[in-house]
């Protein structure tokens, strides 16, 4: 918990100062009150009071009364403040660090226990410094000036009040170690929660069309039933406090007036009005010892919770990415990719995926790779945008290590486009520009020829054109038009190299082509790196390159690997006839 506090800024610690110096004044003001009772009482007991001394005690009595109710609101409002402002910071902190994770990161946590951690575990953490903040402060400065004021009564009252907290503290304490188990346990089962919706609401065309409503719905009901039964649990457990402190806050008080009422009856005439009036302060400083260390326990019952959730956010924070910035070297632009006996395995397995893969793409080139399922395609195009890392050999671009460039410097270089194309809620004009700083940003001209070159033409047609409204994740268009789409974004930023993760997929043939031609006309000079599934879509490529298991197998241009690659024949033979190949 007290790393969070790092997150505080100066103007936060102020506020906290100034909270501190409310709850002093609101502690002062609750205790001072209690001396004017005693005063009344004195005086209606002696029969000497005359009417203005009492409204003299009865008007200070409110006097400080709305003081502490303004001491009160104040301390509350600059708590508030301070939580809120912690709150802020820790979720840009964690989001912060979250998107400079690598993919080996996000995947040790998961998507849905990024999310849990970046929203709900923050809020457990601000939650505990608003309602903390104010009574660890208030809570012990309460008990010790109540104690100090109420040493030198009489021992038994002292010792009622003491049988109070004790029997408080053995409550909670029992409440603590039954429920504690399951406070640790809720966080996780929220970042189950968070899965199962997220996967169903994300899928739901799917699960309408196999009708597996009620599957999902019984998937969710399991998490939610179980999430249920933990809070349900600690509510039930909680609710024994109730009791408990209307037992203690009734019984105290009568308790002490039991022992008072004793005391007065063997006490002279002089004394009984002394220990009258003591008798009604000492119950008011009793109640307040009392209530000091219920807020105190109430919050230790609170942290468990908060704890964990401190813990979670720490986990973040204090891993270390994997992907790293380097020196900072950034040379001429060329566009040149030389992979240099690379080989790379996944954090914690033990099998390579790629087995000493080696090769050259002079700028302007279109190198392409083909290969079964799961043969490493993908990954080793991952490996030049830094995706991963190689675990050995080099990858270079423009004669330098792709290790030793700034991510930003290297990302600049590259227009990539995933396997599966992502847009976000905005425009059409908003998602191809993306990214790009305000010196970078394209003209209307620019995006015009990016929307031309990927074939994109169905955006003269929409409604606004380039300003039309495009849904989270592109709902509201098909899978063809996001893949085109995502070509543009990566055109616009007028990179050196283009790098397509099997990026022609959802396009029709006659599409797939154009696009092709469009690029070799007008990004001649960009160097264009191609995983594809389509003998088609590489046929034309200055070099293609084969993998099998992870292994270079075939290496040269289409008619050379038909000639010369079994590997390569199968895949083509697959897809086309033998005179299909030769017209094609």
């Amino acid at each position: 918990m007290l790393k969070q506090l790092k997150y505080l800024r100066k103007r936060d610690w102020i506020y906290l100062l100034i909270s501190c110096v409310f709850i002093f004044g609101d502690v002062w003001c609750e205790l001072t009150i209690p001396d004017y009772m005693n005063k009344i009482t004195q005086l209606i007991a002696g029969g000497s009071g005359v009417m203005n001394d009492i409204l003299k005690n009865g008007a200070l009595m409110l006097v400080f009364a709305v003081g502490s109710v303004v001491c009160i609101v104040a301390s509350k409002y600059f708590s508030a403040i301070i939580a809120t402002s912690l709150g802020k910071n820790l979720r840009s902190a964690v989001y912060d660090k979250v998107v400079g994770f690598s993919d080996a990161e996000i995947k040790k946590f998961s998507t849905a226990s990024l999310i849990t951690r970046s929203t709900n575990d923050v809020v457990q953490v601000q939650n505990i410094v608003a309602a903390g903040l104010t009574i660890l402060v208030k809570a012990p400065m309460m008990a010790i000036m109540a104690i100090v004021k109420i040493v030198k009564a009489d021992i038994a009252w002292t010792i009622a009040t003491a049988a109070a907290v004790g029997f408080i503290m053995i409550v909670i304490s029992i409440i603590v170690v039954v429920a504690l188990p399951r406070f640790k346990k809720i966080q996780t089962l929220t970042d189950d929660l968070n899965r199962v919706t997220r996967e169903g609401l994300t899928g739901v065309r799917v699960v309408r069309a196999f009708n597996a409503e009620n599957y999902q719905e019984t998937k969710f009901e399991k998490t939610n039933k179980e999430i249920t039964g933990n809070h349900l649990f600690i509510s039930k457990t909680m609710s024994l406090m109730d009791p408990a402190m209307t037992l203690i806050m009734s019984g105290l008080p009568l308790a002490i007036y039991i022992i008072g009422a004793a005391l007065i009856c063997k006490a002279g005439a002089l004394e009984k009005i002394e220990l009258l009036g003591n008798m009604v302060t000492f119950s008011q400083y009793s109640i307040q010892v009392v209530m000091s260390f219920v807020m105190l326990i109430m919050i230790f019952m609170m942290l468990p919770r908060a704890q964990v959730s401190a813990k979670r956010i720490n986990e973040i924070l204090d891993t270390e990415t994997s992907i790293v910035d380097g020196k900072g070297e950034n040379p001429i632009k060329v566009g040149e990719i030389q992979f240099v006996n690379v080989g790379f395995k996944y954090p914690d397995a033990e099998e390579y995926v790629l087995h000493d893969i080696s090769f050259k793409a002079e700028k302007g080139q279109t190198i392409a790779f083909i290969g079964s399922t799961g043969s490493g395609k993908s990954t080793l195009i991952n490996l030049v945008p830094r995706i991963y890392d190689a675990t050995e050999g080099q990858v270079i671009v423009d004669g330098v290590n792709v290790k030793d460039y700034k991510i930003e410097d290297l990302n600049d270089k590259i227009g990539y486009i995933s396997q599966k194309a992502i847009l976000f809620s905005g425009t059409v004009n908003s998602n191809i520009t993306m990214g790009l700083k305000e010196g970078q940003k394209p003209t209307d001209e620019d995006v015009a020829n990016a929307l031309d070159i990927s074939q994109a033409h169905f955006v003269s047609k929409l409604p606004d054109r380039v300003e039309s409204r495009i849904d989270q994740g592109g709902k509201n268009v098909s899978g063809g038009q996001k893949q085109r789409l995502s070509i543009a974004r990566a055109l616009a930023r007028n990179p050196e190299i283009l790098i397509f993760d099997d990026s022609f997929s959802a396009l029709d043939y006659k599409t797939d082509k154009m696009l092709r031609e469009a690029l070799d006309e007008k990004a001649s000079d960009i160097t264009r790196l191609i995983v594809a599934q389509r003998i088609g879509t590489i046929k034309n490529a200055d070099k293609i390159i084969v993998l099998d298991k992870g292994h270079i197998v075939g290496e040269g241009t289409h008619d050379e690997l038909m000639k010369n690659c079994s590997v390569y024949q199968e895949i083509a033979l697959s897809q086309l006839s033998k005179e299909e190949l030769k017209n094609a």
